[in-house]
């Protein structure tokens, strides 16, 4: 009988291991971890990591040449993180409501921006928006903004134009005049030949000597 309850116990001592150990194993296999970074680390497709770079043509031309519904098509982008409406709840981003023309990490119904942007100082123009939305990274180095960039300078001036038209209305900056075409004038060389050649037709113009009379 001690050996028939000695053997019981042993294989419900064991069973009771044997339990233990898939509960820890399946612990460890299926845990799930916070990620350094709150957020989602959301990527523009054509500029990859670290956003694109400078455009030849300046900002305020492109922001004259915009289109806020081209904007708010590339704020899909960004509504993974922010909303825009007015009075629009934080999010893992800020609510981004009349945000050009407000200071840089200031705000926002409290929200808990990162000391790098805090740091920045100033306030959100057109020209700091086109460079934090080209590679925030780069414009405030420690920023918890996990989005890369975007690489295309026409999507910026949109999306600008777009935030600014909501609840901002800032004053666009004066396009700059384009640069006089050298083609059009003529060169040096060209100007000095001119009076050469007017005389050379004038003399093919002219009437010819009458000949000598035969004698």
């Amino acid at each position: 009988m001690d050996n028939r309850n000695n053997t019981i116990a042993g294989w419900v001592l064991f069973a009771g291991i044997c339990a233990l150990g898939l509960t820890i194993g399946s612990g460890m296999l299926f845990a799930s971890h916070d990620p350094h970074k709150p957020g989602y680390p959301i990527e523009d497709a054509e500029g990859g990591e670290g956003g694109g770079g400078k455009s030849a043509v300046p900002l305020p031309n492109l922001l004259a040449a915009a289109d806020a519904a081209k904007g708010e098509a590339v704020f899909a982008k960004c509504a993974a993180c922010h909303t825009i409406n007015q009075g629009g709840a934080n999010g893992i981003g800020p609510n981004l409501y009349a945000t050009l023309g407000e200071p840089i990490g200031q705000g926002k119904g409290g929200f808990a921006f990162s000391d790098a942007l805090k740091n920045v100082g100033g306030a959100w123009d057109f020209e700091k928006m086109d460079h934090w939305l080209t590679s925030p990274r780069k414009f405030a180095a420690g920023t918890k903004m996990s989005f890369a960039g975007l690489s295309s300078a026409e999507d910026r001036a949109n999306l600008i134009v777009y935030l600014n038209a909501q609840g901002s209305n800032l004053p666009l900056p004066k396009a700059e005049a384009a640069p006089a075409d050298a083609a059009a004038a003529p060169a040096e060389g060209d100007k000095a030949a001119a009076p050469a050649a007017a005389a050379d037709k004038g003399a093919a113009t002219a009437p010819a000597a009458p000949a000598e009379a035969k004698k």
